[in-house]
Formats: C-alpha cells, structure tokens, sequence
C-alpha cells in the first residue's frame, strides 16, 4: 500500500545576508511538522531554499565589489549551512537561481502571454526597495512602505502586467468555500477586508531598471519581477512545466501547507493562488501565516545590536535546545520572544530540571537497584493508572495540536507528561521503597513505569528535538520509537537493560553565561540595520525628555584598527572633558572629512565597550537608502548646546 503524500514548504529565504534566529524558526517550525508527518506514515516532500534576484541584490553586490551571482552564492551557502546546523530534514533546497527554476518560469510566462493574461503598459508608483513591492498612494501608511516603515521612492517606467483584477471572484468564491484555506481566521480576515474587498488591481510582473532577474521571454529589456520569480519555485521545485509535468508533481502538488511569515501572506493568498489560477493548477490546501520571534520587544537588526544567530546559539546551547525554545516560546497567534536571558531560564527549568533530572535520576536509580535490568511491573496501584491514562492520551492531544499548527501547545502537553513523571517520583519515593526487602517488586513497579513514561515522552520528542530523542531511549535501553508503538503502556521489555545514566542538560550557571555571551558579541553595525520596523512606536512625552541631545564638535578622529567599519572620535561637548564616541561610519566618512564639524550627539547614552573603545554616546545620523547613511552636522550653535 502506497503511502500518501504531503507537501509542506517554507518561504524561501531571501539572500540579502546571513538570517538570524528570528527568520530561523519557520524552517523548524516545519522541520518538526514534516518529521511528525512521516511518522505518522505520510510520504513527505519537504521544500526550502533560497530566493535570490531584485534590485536589493544587485544593489548590495555592488557595494560588496562583486557579480549579483557571487553575493547570493555565498548568502545561500550561509542560509543552507544554518538549515543544516538546525538538523532540520528538507528533500530539496530550491535556489531561483536554479537554471531549471529560470527555464520553468520563463515557460510559465510564455504561457500566461499566450493565455491574453498579460500586457506592457507604464506602471508609475510607489516602490520599497527593501521590500521589492510596489504600492499605491492609498495603501502607503504615513507616506512610508506599509510593510517595513521605510521611505519609498516614485518609479515611473515601462512595464507588463499580469490581469490578476480578472481573477478577483474567482478568488472569493475560492476562499468562501475553503475557509480553512487561509490560516489561522485572523490573517484571512486581514487579507479579505484589507486587500480584497477594496478590490484588485493588475500586478506589475517585469522590470526594466536594473538586471539582476530572470529575463522576461521575447523582450529582454525586462526581468521577472522578484516576488512573481520567487513565489514559483513552490511548483518548479517539484519539475512544473506547462508542456508536460514530471511525475514528482503529479505526486505532490498541490501542497498541504506553506508555512510562511504573516507580512508575506499578501503574496501567498492572492498573488499566487490567481497565478494558479491562470495556469489551470490547482491551489494549495492551506497557507499558514505564523508569527514573529522578536528580540525582547524589538524586531532585530544589526543597528540595535540585538540580532541573534542560530548557529551561535547552538554552538552554546546545543541544536536541541535551541529548537526547543524556538517551538516552545512561539504562541500561536501571537509574536514570541527571544533573550538570552529567557533562553538560559527554560534552558535551566525545562531542559535541565523537568526532562533532564527525571531521565537521569530514573536510570540512576535502576541501576543502583536492580544492576540496571528493567523489572516487569508486578503490582498495580491506583497512582499507576493515573500516570499510564495520562501517558496514553499525550499522543491524541498532541496529534489535534499539531494538525492546527499549535506547536508550542503540543510540547507543552509533552511536558506536562515529564512533569507528572516527576510528580509520580514524588508519590512513590522509590528511595523509601528500596530500603524494605519486601516492597523490592513494588519498587520494580514504579521504575518500570518511569521508564515506559520516559519512552512516551521520548517518542513524542523526535520531530522537536531528535538528538535528544535518540539519547533518551539509549538510556533507559530501548529502541522501540514508533507512534504506534504509543498505543499500549507496556513496550519496554522486563528483562533489558538500561544504559548508564548521564546528565542530558547540565545546569547554566546564569550570571557566567550572561558573561561570556555579552563579551563575544558583535557589536552593533548602523550601516546594516535589517527593513524590519513597521511603523512607529509611540513613546510618551516623558521618554522623549529623558534623552540628552547635544552639539558637540569634532576634535580628534581616527579608525579603529580591530573594526573596518568603526571611527573614534574625540569630541568637545562643551565640558572640560573630551568625550569619546565609536561610530559605525567609516563606510562614509573619512576621519579627515570629519574635524572640526560639529555633530548631534545621544549624550547620556550608558556607555558600552565597541571594540576596545569605551563609547560615551551616538552621533545621529540619517539612512537615505539603504546603503547610503548620512551624518547630521549642525552649524551655528556652540559646542555644547542642548537641543530640546
């Protein structure tokens, strides 16, 4: 008997540079929904990758002094490795750079040409480079991009279109009747009131003002626009060909679920489901908008220095622990968060204490009492039954939670297992039991069930935190790991051995971790701050007035030798003390170019060490574009002056 397939797909991510943990968590989130899914029996097709052409790209390769090829070549080699260092299981890793990928979509293309589905006309408009996304002057918020918060530019220039306003019933009539198409029922009501309902209009598809993309078919003067190119890789990744489909596509499509971020769902629920609809495919099942993973309160970027990456955190955490965290701390409908701080807590209290403790101190106590043999469990008390219910319906609940993608719910209720296993250690008190030659099959008992619970919650754990999966059931000697193996309390053989107890986490200690993580971070880089905010957060009168802006003028300046991207300067600031300040502006600014100017300064800013500079303070300093950063010079006023 076949098995049946499943799609699941992340977004793919885009090559600007290297992602941190915040970008991370989707390939997890799916890592772990697809590994569930085989073990459930499906036969799954996992797809990830990397999306690679625009304007953004071309941009930041001339800056870095290469070919568009040679920047994402490299940027995809950064994301694919941290996909890897996440072991996270994908069949493919699609790049639209691909040559298959170009060839497919330029045949996509030919298609929808032939179809009548597109035309060249003039497109003037509102265009977020960061973002690669044309807007009208309705849908701006404060004159900015709507998505990213950042500047947009007017662009007028010759253009084709896809007839995607053709399509708009079609799309609401498709949505009305699969309301679980769009999920979870808050993103499909800010798609259909936001984007819909006010009405469709056709989608700029092509470029003419820069190269870096798939050329459009019969007039090379265009490229694909980027987010068209990038939204089909989900059916050339499979070998879509409008001519003749491979058999992997006939077997897979349409996809299950496409996991993606919640500010790209515009593009997976209306875009893409009309370009299918063009094409005569069918749409996928679902499109799951997840939330953010935020650094603290904030969104990260490399200005704020508070951009975490995964490999770090695995290099000292370990892969499982941080894919713990990543699927425990992301609520369902709401953004989660990350620091170092909570990372190390639930390091401390879940990982070390909960699981970590019950494992070790159960094969400790085995082998301290019986040589490490598992004894067959001969009484039966009510306290058993209680932990063997529990132990039973985990599965259940966990398979309900995962089908609704309520991933952090779903290792709660493994948890909660673990923790009853504790509690029934409590109960129990195996360490009284073993000092009465009598209750010696009582104690075979509790230890037994321990073990067998252990094993519940080690098979439970393979899609969330495989390696340490695998260690558990080392431990307490078995092998027996399948979700049907769930359905009965008792797989464990009376008989075997369990192996030698070792600590699974060991205990941070808080304060010396925080230590050594605050000494080798990278400190913050103005230049290369992420398009991440959106909008604006207001901030009351009294915080404003908190902030100490002064003039102070430039007296001293010189590089930093052990950062190309720091000045130090030396500052009057109207005291009698010069002031010391590390600037991240030596892409811009030579020290020569800077004396004797006078500069805005953040002036009760708490000082922080850049590089072996104590910095007291931040010059302001104003993003054009996103590669051209301008210092505020002030003239006219004296060093020293408050601004206010």
């Amino acid at each position: 008997m076949s098995k049946q397939p499943y799609y699941i797909t992340t977004a793919i991510a885009y090559t600007s540079r290297k992602p941190h943990i915040g970008n991370s968590y989707e390939i997890v989130l799916s890592d772990a929904l697809a590994r569930f899914k085989r073990m459930q029996g499906y036969d799954v097709f996992f797809q990830t990758g990397t999306d690679e052409h625009g304007q953004k790209i071309e941009e930041y390769a001339a800056a870095a002094g290469v070919s568009p090829k040679e920047y994402v070549d490299k940027v995809a080699g950064e994301i694919k490795d941290i996909c890897d260092c996440l072991n996270t299981t994908y069949d493919k890793f699609i790049r639209t750079t691909d040559k298959e990928h170009e060839e497919s979509v330029q045949k996509i293309f030919k298609k929808l040409i032939d179809k009548g589905d597109v035309y060249k006309s003039e497109y003037e408009g509102w265009y977020c480079v960061p973002c690669e996304s044309f807007f009208t002057d309705s849908q701006l918020v404060d004159g900015k991009c709507p998505d990213c918060g950042r500047e947009v530019r007017k662009e007028k220039e010759e253009a084709y279109f896809f007839k995607m306003s053709k399509y708009q019933k079609q799309l609401e009539e498709y949505i009305e009747e699969n309301p679980n198409f769009i999920y979870p029922e808050s993103r499909k009501k800010e798609m259909i009131n936001n984007f819909i309902k006010p009405g469709l209009q056709d989608l700029c598809i092509s470029r003419s003002t820069f190269k870096w993309g798939i050329p459009f078919p019969g007039d090379e003067k265009h490229v694909i626009y980027v987010w068209v190119d990038a939204l089909l890789n989900y059916i050339t990744g499979l070998g879509y060909d409008p001519e003749n489909n491979s058999e992997m596509y006939k077997k897979y499509w349409p996809a299950n679920v496409h996991i993606i971020g919640k500010d790209i769902l515009r593009f997976h629920t209306i875009y893409w489901p009309i370009m299918l609809m063009a094409l005569g495919e069918p749409l996928p099942k679902q499109v799951f908008g997840h939330p953010w993973l935020l650094s603290g309160n904030d969104k990260m970027s490399k200005s704020r220095g508070n951009v975490i990456y995964a490999d770090d955190l695995c290099d000292r955490f370990g892969v499982d622990a941080v894919r713990y965290y990543l699927l425990s701390e992301m609520p369902h409908a709401q953004d989660g968060t990350i620091t170092y701080e909570t990372i190390i807590e639930r390091f401390n209290s879940d990982l070390a204490n909960t699981l970590g403790n019950l494992v070790n101190r159960t094969v400790a106590m085995n082998n301290k009492y019986f040589d490490g043999v598992i004894q067959a469990p001969d009484t039966v008390e009510d306290i058993d039954n209680e932990l063997k219910e529990m132990a039973l319906s985990t599965l259940g609940e966990v398979t309900k939670l995962l089908d609704t993608y309520k991933v952090s719910d779903a290792l709660s209720k493994i948890f909660d297992l673990a923790k009853r296993c504790n509690k029934y250690i409590d109960e129990t008190m195996p360490w009284a039991l073993a000092k009465d030659e009598e209750k010696k099959a009582r104690l075979g008992t509790v230890l037994y069930n321990l073990i067998e619970g252990i094993r519940f919650i080690a098979v439970l754990l393979q899609p969330f935190m495989p390696e340490t999966s695998v260690k558990i059931l080392e431990q307490i000697g078995t092998d027996v790991n399948t979700l049907d193996s769930l359905a009965e309390f008792g797989a464990v053989k009376a008989g075997d051995k369990v192996g030698v107890a070792t600590p699974l986490f060991s205990r941070l200690d808080v304060e010396k971790t925080l230590a050594e993580i605050e000494a080798s971070l990278p400190q913050p880089e103005a230049e290369e701050e992420e398009n991440e905010i959106i909008g604006l957060a207001e901030i009351q009168y009294d915080d404003f007035a908190k902030v100490e802006l002064r003039v102070c003028e430039v007296i001293d300046c010189k590089p930093i030798k052990k950062a190309k991207k720091l000045l130090e300067l030396t500052l009057n600031d109207g005291t009698k003390e010069p002031r010391t300040v590390a600037s991240g502006i030596a892409k811009w600014y030579k020290p020569e170019e800077l004396m004797g100017k006078k500069v805005i300064v953040v002036a009760n800013l708490a000082p922080r060490t850049l590089c072996g500079v104590e910095s007291h303070g931040m010059i302001l300093a104003g993003e054009i574009t996103e590669d051209d950063i301008k210092v505020a010079f002030v003239d006219g006023l004296p060093a020293g002056t408050q601004l206010s």
